[in-house]
């Protein structure tokens, strides 16, 4: 099997895998640990901030390919048997059914981007004001 083939399953997989952890995290029996856990996991997943940031070479893509697997298999592992089962029938039926993209849910993270840029605008504009004037002071 070549390795691009191999890394496209492992992706489907994965993609897979973290469908299951939302269809467990929605079911009203599974226990409050499982879905704490599985809430770090799917936000630590989709979340663009890394433990080690990706333009640190080798690091960075390790820090993907062992801590999202590692935190996948910990929360799977401490869900009931009979509640992953059934969501794992979920996710596979979701997988097999064509789903149209979600315009509604870029725009609201797109949303969310821009509210936490415009909020940490106001929050450094003031520092950022004073230093830019003691620049322009310095230079007068």
């Amino acid at each position: 099997m070549s390795l691009l083939k191999n890394l496209k399953t492992r992706a489907k997989q994965l993609k897979n895998e973290s469908f299951t952890l939302y269809y467990a995290y929605l079911d009203p029996r599974t226990p409050w640990q499982a879905k704490c856990l599985i809430a770090v996991t799917i936000g630590y997943l989709f979340s663009p901030i890394d433990l080690i940031p990706d333009f640190i070479p080798i690091l960075g893509i390790l820090d993907d390919l062992i801590l999202v697997p590692l935190l996948i298999r910990w929360s799977i592992s401490i869900i009931p048997p009979e509640i992953l089962i059934e969501s794992r029938l979920k996710a596979d039926l979701r997988a097999s059914q064509q789903t149209p993209t979600s315009w509604w849910f870029a725009m609201m993270i797109i949303l969310i981007w821009l509210i936490a840029a415009y909020g940490l605008y106001h929050l450094l504009y003031p520092y950022l004001k004073f230093h830019w004037n003691s620049v322009i002071n310095k230079h007068s």
